[in-house]
């Protein structure tokens, strides 16, 4: 009987020392993306790591896995929600099957520009999208701007007409699908880290980025033509779990909060010169040319995808629409 009770003291004196041994640890977040550090989301990443450690230094570590390295784009939610991953900024186009509010962000010619997009997610219409997701255990924390698209392809892109017949590399979206549709030419998904060899192959011969992404995934070295038409926004939601964030301390969740806030301002306030910097790149490499559409001409293309809205209104929500097309004038 003494040598049962010594063990069972034994094992519970073991048990103490390590749940000890276990608060004393760090708490470890980890922030896998798919794209180059140099990018928005990429330096947006390493400034929370940074900030984070300097401000709750034993309490939390960050690791972050760039360009795919840890899960590619078609993984990753499913490692955030199996708890894999603590945070991941996923593109805005990858949510639909969440919520279809979301696809709003999707929809061509909606915004004007960078600066009609940054009005509407600050709304409270935008800030309410950043909870659409809570039945499902996603939480929204912030929007991370990357940047307006841009078409490209192996030949010019001028009028609509000129994409009859390309393949587009798509995301998952049902919407962008649709927008390829719209001016006869397909859609093809794939995930973004093997976009670089679907051209080189010719898996597809077209796609829609941003400068930043388009530099740094060296997509000029395999397109020759670049249409400036800001047709739409490639930004994400910086999302984790309702699970994981309810779940800290309150005193490190407060100062995360406060973090991301931070981080986010300098993400947002950095995409426009980050993609500025890399289409003057794409220029200097000399390998891609980009094209200026006139007004008419930008006009001809709205023209022709602007029918795929009322396509999907209804399950976005006709109101929701309206506020954000109410934001291309500016207050």
């Amino acid at each position: 009987m003494l040598k049962l009770l010594c063990k069972a003291l034994a094992c519970t004196l073991a048990f103490i020392t390590l749940g000890t041994a276990t608060a004393a640890d760090p708490i470890v977040i980890r922030f896998s993306h798919v794209v180059g550090e140099q990018t928005p989301k990429g330096q947006g990443a390493l400034l929370f790591k940074k900030l984070v450690e300097e401000r709750l230094p034993g309490k939390v570590k960050v690791e972050v896995y760039p360009n795919s390295t840890l899960f590619g784009d078609d993984k990753e939610m499913e490692a955030l929600l199996l708890g894999d991953v603590q945070i991941i900024a996923r593109s805005l186009a990858k949510f639909e099957q969440y919520t279809k509010t979301v696809q709003l962000f999707d929809l061509p010619f909606l915004f004007q520009d960078i600066a009609a997009v940054d009005r509407f997610q600050t709304s409270p219409e935008g800030q309410k999208l950043l909870r659409a997701m809570e039945r499902n255990n996603i939480k929204g924390l912030a929007y991370w701007h990357n940047g307006m698209k841009q078409l490209s392809a192996n030949r010019p892109l001028r009028k609509p007409e000129d994409a009859r017949g390309l393949t587009f590399r798509v995301q998952t979206s049902a919407v962008l699908e649709e927008q390829f549709k719209a001016v006869d030419a397909k859609a093809q998904q794939m995930i973004f880290s093997v976009v670089y060899q679907g051209l080189v192959t010719g898996v597809i011969n077209a796609t829609e980025n941003p400068y930043s992404n388009f530099y740094n995934q060296k997509l000029h070295e395999v397109q020759k033509y670049v249409t400036e038409t800001n047709h739409g926004v490639l930004d994400y939601m910086l999302i984790t779990t309702s699970d994981f964030w309810n779940g800290l301390p309150p005193d490190v969740r407060s100062e995360l909060d406060k973090i991301v806030i931070e981080v986010t301002a300098d993400v947002n306030n950095q995409a426009d010169r980050l993609n500025e910097q890399d289409k003057q790149r794409v220029l200097a490499a000399k390998t891609t040319e980009i094209i200026t559409l006139t007004p008419e001409e930008r006009n001809a293309w709205r023209d022709k995808m602007k029918p795929v809205w009322a396509k999907f209104e209804k399950a976005i929500g006709p109101d929701l629409v309206k506020a954000a097309e109410a934001s291309n004038q500016a207050q």
